[in-house]
């Protein structure tokens, strides 16, 4: 799927790329906290390179790739496609959080896999750094993880690149069990 241009200076956004080795990728969901947008951001700044903001639909899957690396996919169920509205809040979330900051941005969204979606788009852009989130709290998303792993483990285990996590929300207190752990001994 095309990028979406930063408002803040798209006529810029190659100029930048070519004269910046590399780009930060940050992974970016809608109903994600702007925290991890914004610790990306501020590595993008500090490293003078983009900032590719990247939401995964996994809603759909890559049914086969072009040789120009054209994308063609199709929806889990035809009934249902969250893409546009997820790629829609996730520009308007990076449009709020970003405008008027020195970071040169743009949002792109892929399908797939997380962590292999992530990856491809990281090799495609020369990525200096990869910025994920953790995973929320809860027996829900514990079993989630269990079952399939977390994106930010199966990211740092598939490529050499630097993958920052941030987390999300409070930490687990040391005297508390990490909830996965719970849900893996029953």
């Amino acid at each position: 799927m095309p990028a979406t241009q930063s408002p803040k200076d798209p006529e810029n956004e190659a100029s930048a790329s070519a004269s910046a080795s590399g780009v930060v990728v940050v992974g970016v969901t809608p109903d994600q906290p702007p925290r991890v947008l914004k610790v990306a951001a501020k590595h993008a700044a500090l490293l003078g390179v983009p900032l590719m903001i990247v939401n995964v639909d996994v809603m759909r899957f890559v049914t086969y790739e072009d040789p120009d690396g054209s994308v063609h996919s199709a929806p889990l169920d035809a009934d249902i496609d969250t893409g546009a509205d997820d790629l829609a809040a996730v520009t308007a979330q990076a449009t709020a959080l970003l405008d008027g900051h020195d970071v040169v941005w743009s949002v792109q969204q892929v399908v797939g896999d997380p962590a292999l979606a992530l990856k491809k788009v990281a090799e495609q852009r020369d990525a200096r750094l990869i910025v994920v989130g953790t995973r929320r709290r809860g027996f829900g998303e514990s079993v989630r993880e269990f079952f399939t792993g977390s994106v930010a483990a199966r990211l740092a285990h598939r490529q050499t690149r630097p993958v920052l996590v941030v987390p999300l929300g409070e930490p687990v207190p040391d005297d508390e069990d990490i909830p996965w752990e719970d849900a893996a001994e029953k």
